[in-house]
């Protein structure tokens, strides 16, 4: 019986205490509401630490709006209920607002929100004026010029991307989110101002804590530090992958030697950048920064495949790259050059010989396509190459025939874009290197806003075989004006002037890129990676997100997306195909199994592969930090980013809540002690009811 009122009792007190943790989840869901959302985060380099972070416990601010920049004055100017967390909209997020608040302190500012409210937004860019100025050829003013608009390539930059910011900066883009907290606003905290500190204020709370700090020395020497039993990590190095392809598969390397250069193999360079950044996580498309070279990239490569014959020994290679990490001092270039310089590209791996600079006839590096109709030929020293491209892309561009009416002029001069070009160049000033470049009209460069409508894209979503060249004449119904008719023309004359520099005979023919390519490439990169072309270059029956990939370069086992589209869209796109292999024995590389535009499945020998995208000094042993030989940048590790809102107590509540319970604990204490001194008057001593009764008496 004792054992089952003991059984009872453990049931009831586990049952009590369910019942006490779903009430109590119950209460805190009613006291705290969440809010979706991404944050700024800290990143690191060879001298200082950019980006934001909470406190370790969370940021706490009362909520407040600006709507004008004069709201900015009543949190500059003491407030009465600090710290205050302002919700400013993206015209008013400038530089001097920021470093305004920036200034005021945590003290005054502990949190700031971006809300997305652009109906007066004009421009938006955090990026530098000069772009990675001081990891390129020079760092001097013939480059890039800050302080000339018309001599640098970024005229809107604000800098904030590389600023420091003493709390966190989150940023809410759902419109329903941003209404709620207007809505907290207006309904506690945007009456009587005077009386702030009196009453309970609508407040939100940012964790974001960064585990690094100082600079990337600083971190890797606390992450590496052997005595680190822990195993923290406190910053990890940026770090991608590079992808390339090869218009012709290359002979295999000599074995028992494959350190051999063969000396007689030629290749043209053609590059882009993958890559993009913001300010803030896994946020931002970079369409117009970096997507459209990548676009005309892509086809200048697809048509080139099908405009040229089969391999012949004298025909020249073309080695495709595209660039991961270049919107962080080249990261991805720096370290092909170096690959090369030590003859470590490609890997023994791939079982083909070392690519060296001597194998390389001329670069030809696509970079930011800001105006694709206003494109000039850069390069830094004007030679008889570089005015015989001129003249081809020319011929192509202005020629009747074909009716692009483009006209491509020329710089040859120090003042060049900042491309993966100049991680080439600075090695050798003498290398042939040429950019294709527009002039800077992106005012939304390396920001959230860079998408789908800053380039006025609209997806035709047609049904029709994308992978087929058209005639010249063909869709004269779209709009000549149009994004996918912009990117056929300048790859059509990309492909065209490479064709005739390749074979050394004038394009005659009617043939060029397919625009409905390039609407199935934008929208796979801008609004959904579910669609037909990834699916195409994808194993058949695989399943696609519908989320665009991000093309953030990431850290080492961060997400890699664009990378691995970009190695099957190269893979299916510069790949020949082999009719007479079974799917079964098409399993081992170079062979890959797709499963092409009609989703049935076809085998293909292909060229692609990956190379490193991490810093050379990342490997070398003692590398000076502060040098600026090489890009430095690392991420901060991190726990979690969340927000929530919340009705913060008033001082007076607070105090008065500390007051109570003091006061509690002191009668609690008195009561104990009366009641324990008084015990023996209290409780008195009483026989047990199982007692053994005494021994009966004789009678």
């Amino acid at each position: 019986m004792e054992m089952r009122l003991n059984a009872a009792s453990i049931w009831l007190l586990i049952l009590s205490y369910g019942a006490t943790i779903a009430q109590g989840e119950r209460t805190r869901d009613k006291m705290y509401e969440p809010i979706g959302g991404a944050s700024c985060f800290r990143r690191l380099n060879g001298t200082h630490q950019t980006g934001c972070s909470s406190t370790y416990s969370g940021s706490v601010g009362v909520l407040h709006l600006i709507n004008v920049e004069a709201d900015l004055e009543f949190l500059l100017s003491s407030p009465p209920s600090p710290p205050y967390a302002p919700m400013i909209p993206p015209h008013l997020f400038t530089r001097n607002n920021l470093m305004r608040l920036k200034e005021a302190g945590p003290k005054n500012i502990s949190v700031v929100l971006l809300i997305n409210r652009t109906n007066q937004m004009k421009q938006f860019s955090h990026e530098l004026n000069c772009p990675n100025q001081y990891s390129g050829l020079n760092s001097t003013s013939e480059t890039c010029d800050a302080s000339n608009p018309a001599k640098n390539w970024n005229p809107w930059g604000t800098g904030l991307l590389h600023e420091d910011f003493p709390f966190p900066i989150y940023y809410i883009a759902d419109l329903d989110q941003v209404t709620k907290l207007e809505k907290c606003f207006q309904d506690f905290n945007n009456h009587n101002y005077e009386t702030h500190a009196l009453r309970s204020l609508c407040a939100v709370e940012v964790k974001s804590f960064m585990s690094a700090a100082v600079n990337t020395e600083v971190c890797m020497r606390r992450t590496n530090f052997i005595n680190n039993l822990g195993g923290s990590k406190y910053c990890d190095p940026l770090e991608g992958r590079n992808v390339y392809a090869t218009l012709y598969p290359r002979k295999p390397a000599i074995e028992n030697n494959l350190e051999t250069v063969h000396t007689n193999e030629k290749f043209i360079l053609v590059t882009c950048r993958l890559d993009t950044t913001t300010m803030f996580d896994g946020v931002g498309l970079g369409a117009m920064d970096s997507l459209m070279g990548f676009a005309v990239f892509t086809h200048v490569a697809y048509l080139l495949k099908q405009l040229l014959p089969p391999q012949s020994k004298d025909l020249h290679n073309v080695l495709f790259v595209t660039f991961n990490g270049e919107s962080y001092d080249y990261i991805g270039s720096q370290r092909f050059v170096y690959d090369m310089e030590k003859l470590q590209f490609p890997t023994e791996s791939t079982g083909t010989p070392p690519i060296a600079f001597d194998n390389i006839d001329f670069m030809l590096d696509i970079g930011t396509l800001d105006d694709i109709s206003n494109i000039k030929l850069h390069a830094l020293n004007g030679t008889t190459l570089a005015q015989q491209i001129l003249e081809r892309l020319n011929n192509y561009a202005k020629s009747p025939r074909y009716g692009f009416n483009l006209n491509i002029q020329s710089e040859m001069s120090a003042h060049l874009p900042p491309t993966s070009a100049q991680s080439f160049l600075r090695r050798d000033p003498n290398f042939n290197a040429l950019i294709l470049n527009a002039r800077p009209t992106n005012k939304y460069y390396h920001s959230i806003y860079d998408d789908a409508d800053n380039v006025d894209f609209t997806y035709a979503n047609t049904s029709k075989d994308f992978t087929q060249l058209t005639e010249v004449n063909d869709f004269k119904s779209l709009n000549p004006d149009s994004l996918q008719m912009k990117v056929r023309n300048v790859s059509s004359i990309v492909a065209m002037a490479l064709y005739q520099t390749i074979t050394g005979k004038e394009y005659t023919g009617t043939k060029v890129a397919n625009p409905l390519m390039a609407d199935e490439f934008l929208y796979c990169f801008l609004q959904s990676a579910d669609c037909p072309l990834f699916k195409a270059a994808s194993y058949p029956g695989s399943q696609l997100t519908n989320l665009p990939p991000m093309r953030y370069i990431s850290v080492l086992g961060g997400s890699q997306e664009s990378s691995g589209y970009t190695y099957r869209l190269l893979g299916y796109l510069l790949s020949q195909l082999q009719p007479d292999i079974h799917r079964d024995n098409c399993t081992d590389l170079p062979l890959h199994y797709f499963a092409g535009f009609n989703n049935i499945g076809e085998c293909r020998l292909t060229t692609q592969n990956y190379s490193h995208a991490l810093s050379p000094a990342f490997l070398i042993d003692g590398y000076d930090w502060s040098s600026g030989m090489y890009s430095t940048w690392t991420e901060s590790t991190w726990s979690q980013f969340s927000a929530r809102i919340f009705l913060r107590p008033s001082n007076v509540h607070q105090v008065t809540t500390l007051s109570v319970g003091i006061v509690v604990l002191i009668i609690s204490f008195c009561l104990v002690y009366i009641i324990s001194s008084r015990s023996e008057v209290l409780f008195e001593d009483l026989p047990a009811s199982n007692a053994a009764s005494p021994r009966p008496t004789a009678c």
